[in-house]
């Protein structure tokens, strides 16, 4: 019979020592003393006054600490970021074990959004005044997120408005076939979820109306229709490598010494060209005359460079003909392999196994 190491699971006295787990030189020291010195946090502990009242309330500084480790290791959930505070030592570290519920977070990044500017200002001059950032060049680009909205409740005020006909138009005939069945006998599960569902439609009807009469329809900066969205009117419908999404474009500008980021923004808009400009704008304050702007083909429209020019402002942005001029993909469909004969794929299967 195979020998296997013992598994041990009996007491031990394991001394933690939370401090010595914050090790320097690594991204949890410089958190720790980014937050602790060099940033004006005098923003968010305004927000509290239970100086003689109320129970303690956590230290933003902490739950900062907390919100911004998670973000670099990934975890963008609150309930993730709670189960972090409770098992990882480094989470532990930070938070002084202090182990906030994940309302208490929810609530803490959702009242964050109006000093997430300013604090992200301050951490530049930090790096300004560490020489880690370069000038020389600042490198454009972005990625297509996903937001909390529904892609079905998107289009024009136009479509919206028949996409509420057709459900006040489902509701009615819904009751005419109840009143019609009113003189017979049916199954009163049937009859509940029928109920269910006329509601559910009046609400999204009526959801739909409100939403048409308080908002102005959206356009573009070349005055077309852009399509509105019910459920988060700041996104927008658009194309990505794995299908349409309702989402935000979000555009960073890197420096590319020590590839910190100087500017980034969301933007509710599918099209990366609309957003070259306004980030380009936002590097102002970091910017020096020399600094060289580089983008891919995804950004450049004929209004972007001559905006760029008008400005004196170096750029290099690619076009999309930009590998058909290159001498090095001349000929790089050239050696692609020949297809299997003797594969279909249109007849293939495969086990779900």
């Amino acid at each position: 019979m195979a020998r296997y190491r013992p598994v041990d699971r009996s007491p031990r006295f394991i001394p933690v020592v939370l401090d010595a787990q914050i090790q320097p030189g690594s991204f949890e020291y410089a958190l720790d003393y980014l937050v602790d010195h060099e940033l004006d946090l005098s923003a968010l502990h305004v927000r509290y006054s239970n100086d003689a009242t109320g129970a303690p309330a956590y230290d933003p500084a902490v739950l900062l600490k907390i919100v911004l480790l998670a973000y670099s290791r990934g975890l963008v959930s609150s309930r993730s970021i709670e189960r972090a505070c409770r098992e990882n030592v480094l989470f532990m570290a930070l938070s002084g074990d202090s182990a906030p519920q994940f309302t208490t977070i929810a609530r803490f990044i959702r009242e964050l959004a109006p000093q997430i500017q300013a604090l992200f200002t301050q951490v530049l001059l930090t790096c300004e005044a560490q020489g880690l950032i370069g000038r020389q060049m600042f490198a454009i680009d972005g990625v297509k997120l996903s937001s909390n909205a529904s892609k079905e409740r998107s289009g024009s005020f136009a479509e919206l408005a028949h996409q509420a006909d057709r459900m006040e138009r489902a509701v009615k005939k819904m009751i005419a076939a109840h009143q019609n069945r009113d003189s017979t006998s049916v199954d009163e599960d049937d009859v509940g979820i029928n109920t269910q569902r006329m509601t559910c439609l009046q609400t999204e009807a009526a959801r739909i109306r409100d939403f048409l009469v308080r908002h102005t329809e959206r356009k573009s900066g070349k005055g077309a229709i852009r399509k509105s969205n019910v459920t988060d009117n700041d996104s927008a419908k658009m194309a990505t490598a794995k299908g349409v999404i309702q989402g935000y474009t979000a555009v960073a500008a890197v420096d590319s010494t020590h590839q910190v980021i100087v500017a980034a923004q969301a933007h509710g808009s599918g099209s990366e060209q609309s957003t070259l400009l306004p980030t380009v704008a936002q590097t102002d304050a970091v910017r020096s005359p020399n600094t060289l702007i580089t983008a891919d083909a995804g950004y450049h429209s004929e209004a972007n460079l001559k905006a760029l020019d008008d400005q004196g402002i170096p750029a290099l942005v690619a076009d999309g003909l930009m590998r058909r001029r290159d001498e090095r993909f001349k000929n790089q469909g050239k050696y692609k392999g020949l297809p299997d004969p003797l594969y279909d794929k249109g007849e293939s299967t495969h086990c779900a196994n």
